[in-house]
């Protein structure tokens, strides 16, 4: 009689899944939660009275069928991607900074401060400072959350959305008292000076170089993030914070760094949105980067990798948006029900992977 083969145990498993594989998993719930968003937005496009085919159209051609269109575009990545950092880096720990609103506007409003205040300045000396004063207000801004959250243990989330609201009051005193310019026609600061504006990309139109700086920013970021001794220990203090404080991972330290460096890159946004945008601080110039920063920064599931990514094919949602108001007449805020609706299918897959995966456990 033949002896039976005895096989490894092993050999009898699956082979693990290839880079393909896992690429192709990974990409497949933004497919679908993508399709379903547009599918349903079409649906009450049409139920509205609109072309949703034209209306898609335009949405998404806007941005590439003339240079002004691409050049905002790029314009709207730089603030989208900075407040979506700004909203991933506290929430690797478990801390959710709704603040980059507030620090954008006071980012701005001591940019716009030093700007006119050392207008007189060379470029090489005025440039630096007017985005250095951008991030330190930021960064005062984000560490007043940090401070009572980490001495008093005050939950990031109210402080940081008060702190909003005391950011307008304090943009509005220096626009309307301080350094008041009543020729604009809206709440807003003088100009500042000419050698505080930052240079354009190419001819007109053309993006202003803080493109440049908020890029080697997303780099830097990505690498910290994902290649230091720095990023281990904020994913691990995120991850479980518990086992990271027992192999010595100061868990509320961290969080309130990253809360503070959040708050940076909040007023790196203010700054450059004031020397290469607008040239001045004015009331309602943060648009509605904050909700977008957060739907962004949950879209990407937190991965600094993929923020500016998902901040880009934003940016051609949101310049999309207006053309489609005068093109086919379907409301701009249509645009906002489409990306809701991808972070809501987008959810949805998570919760259906689970309960999949726990089924097959």
């Amino acid at each position: 009689m033949t002896a039976p083969v005895l096989t490894e145990p092993d050999a009898l498993a699956p082979a693990p899944p290839g880079p393909a594989a896992r690429l192709l998993r990974g990409l497949l719930p933004y497919v679908l939660a993508l399709v379903l968003a547009f599918v349903v937005s079409g649906i009450v496009i049409a139920a509205l009275g609109y072309d949703p085919v034209e209306a898609f159209r335009t949405i998404l051609t806007t941005s590439f069928k003339t240079d002004f269109g691409f050049t905002e575009t790029l314009t709207k990545w730089v603030p989208l991607t900075l407040l979506a950092l700004g909203f991933t880096i506290p929430l690797a720990v478990g801390r959710f900074n709704i603040g980059g609103e507030g620090q954008l506007l006071v980012g701005a409003t001591a940019a716009a401060g030093v700007g006119i205040v050392y207008g007189d300045l060379p470029t090489g000396v005025l440039l630096p400072l007017v985005i250095v004063a951008g991030v330190l207000a930021g960064v005062v801004w984000a560490g007043i959350a940090a401070f009572l959250m980490g001495r008093f243990r005050v939950n990031e989330i109210l402080s940081t959305v008060l702190l909003n609201f005391v950011s307008f009051q304090v943009l509005d005193y220096a626009a309307t008292e301080v350094w008041s310019d009543p020729a604009a026609g809206v709440a807003a600061t003088q100009r500042v000076g000419a050698n505080a504006e930052l240079p354009t990309l190419g001819g007109p139109p053309g993006v202003h170089a803080g493109l440049l700086l908020a890029a080697l920013v997303a780099l830097a970021t990505i690498v910290v993030t994902r290649r230091t001794a720095a990023g281990f220990e904020l994913r691990a203090a995120g991850t479980n914070p518990r086992a990271a404080g027992i192999n010595g991972i100061r868990v509320e330290r961290i969080a309130v760094v990253a809360l503070i460096v959040g708050g940076a890159l909040g007023g790196l946004a203010g700054a450059l949105e004031v020397s290469g945008v607008h040239g001045r601080a004015l009331e309602g110039m943060q648009s509605n980067f904050l909700l977008l920063g957060i739907i962004i920064g949950l879209i990407a599931r937190g991965s600094a990798l993929w923020v500016p990514v998902v901040s880009f094919g934003i940016a051609i949602l949101e310049v999309g948006a207006s053309s489609m108001q005068r093109t086919v007449g379907v409301p701009a805020e249509m645009v906002l029900i489409i990306e809701a609706l991808i972070l809501i299918f987008l959810l949805l897959s998570d919760v259906i992977a689970g309960r999949l995966a726990r089924r097959a456990a």
